[in-house]
């Protein structure tokens, strides 16, 4: 019977609307405003001011409206199966992926770390993308490596976003000479 039911035309056009805001949040982030304003938002996505308050009563959900969108961009990166066989060839495809999907996170997760402190789903989510890079990483070691406690530490903090970011903003490196200097790293550390 739900089935037969017609869509609630309201419904989707709140569904867009949302999706519509998250984007545009995306948007102003990724042009460098850390914080845009609900005017902002509103005028980018072609939306009233009230649209977006009546949508997003906090900033919880566009969180997480914002981290949906940012999965479904991801995704498609992360589920392709590395080609290599070779767990060096593995590292270094590893690497090459890290790189395009930080680089593509750059601006977001930096944003969204400095709201971090107030925003319980985006503790959440910082701690699973960082178990996932773990995670990743170890899958592509060899057993005699990942049974390197220390050495498993150093390089799970050379690949990570955190380190990432450093070499793109600090150190103004653009991203083929910070997955360079990722390279040489990893060369240091497998040894």
């Amino acid at each position: 019977m739900a089935d037969t039911l017609p869509i609630d035309g309201r419904r989707q056009r709140a569904d867009a609307n949302r999706r519509r805001i998250a984007l545009a949040m995306l948007d102003l982030v990724r042009e460098g405003v850390v914080a845009p304003s609900a005017d902002q938002v509103a005028e980018h996505a072609g939306v009233g001011r009230r649209t977006v308050f009546r949508l997003f009563s906090d900033m919880e959900g566009l969180y997480r409206e914002m981290h949906a969108a940012m999965v479904e961009r991801l995704a498609p990166i992360f589920t392709v199966p590395l080609a290599a066989t070779a767990w060096r060839a593995r590292v270094d495809e590893m690497i090459e992926r890290r790189a395009r999907v930080f680089e593509e996170m750059l601006p977001i997760k930096s944003g969204s770390d400095a709201h971090r402190h107030h925003s319980q789903f985006l503790q959440a989510e910082h701690k699973k993308i960082t178990k996932l890079q773990r995670d990743t990483l170890t899958a592509v070691l060899p057993a005699a490596v990942r049974n390197e406690g220390e050495r498993v530490e150093a390089l799970d903090l050379t690949f990570s976003f955190e380190a990432w970011r450093r070499l793109r903003q600090e150190q103004r490196l653009t991203p083929k000479q910070a997955e360079s200097v990722w390279r040489l790293m990893a060369e240091a550390l497998l040894r």
